[in-house]
């Protein structure tokens, strides 16, 4: 769920309120023409990610005389996204996961930008079922798709050995998992599998177990049904259950948000969890995670012919509340330093040239948001600069194409992954918790909302 959101489109008359509630006034602009943008950058980043940041911004700068880049520490959350964007104080261009495109663009809330997208000599070529998440009903393009992951198990490579397990053969059942989970915690008292339970976070990854079953979260393509209450949502919170209170492999912290589970996980304290398969950017440059205990998997699939691997991904979009002027500086920002990488060879030597000099990860694995092709030749240009440990990653990369890839619920994702969040809650610390009850009700509050 990866990672922000925002935009409305705005005419010059109304820029001197619309930068007021960015936290400005008209009168900052430069009186030379020039404009500041406003770009989200990640909070937290280490040094090096930071300096290849600003060795892009720098050479965007120089392709762009008129255009100063403005860097804003920024990270989506579920929690605070809303107020946020309510009170304008987002960046210019942010980003923002998949699940949130088509309600704020149906709402109006992030700038049509759609006509300065089109004109982009890759406008066409993305793949259709990752472009829909950024498009209005009449397919045009709002919000352009940046990144796309599929779901992958992460795990130590160090506990791993510590527990007498081999890094080199992650799980490839969910027994495996609950018996790999147990031996870690036995051996050495970290937890063996931890899972995320706030921020809509723990909607996210029981859906994700869910779909790995063969669940679904709901059903139909007008009048939506919650499909929440099932026997492949029981399953996973009976699991889960089983690992907390039977087999005590899931540690003491069970309020894990996507930030504090990669921290946890990075310095050593948990064995396996589940994340987006491209997370080895934010472990390593802004949790300092070793490189060597890093290893990562596919997810184990149910003999189903319904299981699936949850895939997502990160949208790039224009504040609702920019000019014209933001509005065009906003597009060629985007084409610039998430775009031109993914589709010209010299742009992306030239990114992770500057990533492999400040030592930031280069080759980590993305699902591609064009064809896997395209994917591949991309990676064959940075092929000499790659310098992360792919080899440790094979149990993914090696896989992660064979999966079904299902996209996340389609209506009112975060509003359902918010009700979900303590109904895992509720297992992980009530040993007596009624899954039953608990999944039941959680339905009925998730048919209100798709209703509404």
């Amino acid at each position: 769920m990866t990672s922000p959101i925002l935009r409305f489109a705005g005419a010059v008359a109304g820029l001197a309120l619309a930068v007021s509630l960015a936290g400005c006034s008209a009168s900052d602009e430069p009186s030379d023409g020039t404009i500041t943008l406003r770009v989200s950058i990640d909070a937290g980043l280490d040094e090096g990610a930071t300096k290849a940041f600003e060795a892009r911004a720098a050479q965007f700068e120089e392709a762009n005389p008129d255009i100063t880049i403005e860097p804003v520490e920024y990270t989506w959350d579920g929690t605070t996204f809303a107020a946020a964007l309510a009170g304008g104080t987002l960046p210019d261009v942010f980003t923002l996961p998949f699940t949130d495109g088509r309600g704020l663009i149906a709402n109006e809330q992030i700038a049509d930008i759609s006509d300065l997208v089109a004109e982009l000599p890759y406008a066409g070529d993305f793949n259709p079922n990752v472009a829909v998440a950024g498009q209005a009903e009449d397919g045009s393009q709002w919000a352009v798709p940046i990144a796309a992951y599929g779901q992958g198990l992460h795990y130590n490579r160090a506990l791993f050995e510590q527990a007498g397990l081999d890094p080199d053969q992650p799980p490839t059942t969910w027994d495996e998992v609950r018996e790999y989970a147990k031996q870690i915690a036995d051996a050495t008292g970290q937890a063996g599998y931890a899972q995320m339970t706030t921020s809509n976070t723990g909607g996210w990854i029981l859906t994700t177990l869910d779909y790995a079953l063969g669940g679904r979260l709901e059903e139909g393509s007008g009048d939506v049904a919650s499909t929440i209450d099932t026997p492949e949502m029981a399953e996973v919170l009976e699991m889960v259950h089983e690992m907390r209170w039977t087999d005590d492999s899931m540690g003491a912290n069970f309020l894990y948000d996507w930030g504090g589970i990669n921290q946890a996980f990075a310095s050593g304290q948990i064995g396996m969890y589940v994340s987006g398969g491209g997370n080895y950017g934010n472990l390593f440059t802004q949790n300092q995670m070793n490189p060597d205990d890093y290893g990562l998997a596919v997810l184990p699939l149910a003999d189903s012919p319904d299981a699936g691997v949850l895939g997502g991904g990160t949208l790039a979009a224009v504040s609702g509340k920019a000019d014209d002027a933001h509005r065009a500086a906003g597009v060629e920002w985007i084409d610039f330093y998430y775009m031109e990488k993914l589709t010209d060879e010299d742009a992306a030597v030239a990114d992770a040239e500057a990533l492999a000099e400040s030592g930031a990860p280069v080759g980590a694995p993305q699902m591609p948001i064009f064809d896997q092709a395209t994917y591949e030749e991309a990676q064959s240009w940075v092929a000499d600069l790659v310098n992360v440990p792919l080899d440790q990653m094979t149990g993914f990369t090696d896989h992660i194409f064979e999966q079904p890839l299902i996209a996340e619920p389609s209506h009112s994702t975060q509003e359902v992954y918010a009700l979900l969040d303590p109904v895992v809650q509720a297992v992980l610390t009530d040993q007596n918790a009624d899954i039953a009850a608990l999944l039941a009700a959680a339905e009925a509050e998730a048919q209100q909302i798709l209703a509404g």
